[in-house]
């Protein structure tokens, strides 16, 4: 199992997947913003999304898991 975390810190404006979704590498899970600009948040592996812990519009610190894929 992959946890992806956040890169930085960063508001969530958008969330691209839900619990159970299969996912590639490199697929964008989730859009945010920091610094004024928007960025992807990408799988770090094939699998399946569980446990996001996330929400549109939360302030996620850095190194603060997002999901797992499992």
């Amino acid at each position: 199992m992959d946890t992806v975390v956040m890169p930085m810190v960063g508001k969530i404006v958008k969330i691209d997947v839900k619990d159970g979704d299969r996912v590639a590498s490199g697929d964008t899970l989730a859009i945010f913003e920091s610094m004024k600009m928007e960025m992807p948040l990408v799988a770090t592996s094939d699998g399946v999304v569980k446990n996001i812990q996330a929400t549109v519009g939360q302030v996620v610190e850095a190194d603060a898991t997002f999901c797992d894929i499992e």
